[in-house]
This record gives C-alpha cells, structure tokens and sequence, in this order.
C-alpha cells in the first residue's frame, strides 16, 4: 500500500470542512509535531510507539490537496 507522510501540522491544514474535524483528531491524540501518514483510500494513521493507528479519514479530492500540501507523491 502506498503512502504519503507529513506533520501533523501539515494536515490540519488540508482539512476540509466535511472531513473529520481537527477536534476529533486531537482528541485521537493527533498533535503539531507527530507523524502522520495518509493511504490512496484517505485513511489517516497517526505513528504510535509502536505501531500506527487509523484516526480518521479524508474525502473527496484529497489526492491533490495531500500532495501539494506535502511536496511528495504516494510511495
């Protein structure tokens, strides 16, 4: 499965308003600074310790906004 990575910062940024909202991301303990990870379906997993998380995820055109947002393709 491919990914793209950033910040969490990075992808408060990209949310759109009918997505899961940054309140339901933080309360799932998505922070500024923690490393996040987005699949081609729009699952957002957030890197735990020692493994990674599902916590949301986006819809609709998310593919371009991630990738602008990020500066990386899906790898």
């Amino acid at each position: 499965m491919k990914f793209i990575e950033m910040s969490g910062a990075t992808l408060m940024k990209v949310l759109a308003s009918d997505e899961v909202s940054p309140e339901e991301l933080r309360a799932a303990g998505l922070t500024d600074h923690c490393l996040v990870r987005i699949n081609q379906q729009g699952d957002i997993e957030v890197r735990r310790p020692d493994r990674w998380d599902v916590i949301g995820g986006l819809l609709g055109d998310f593919d371009r906004r991630i990738k602008r947002a990020a500066g990386r393709d899906w790898a």
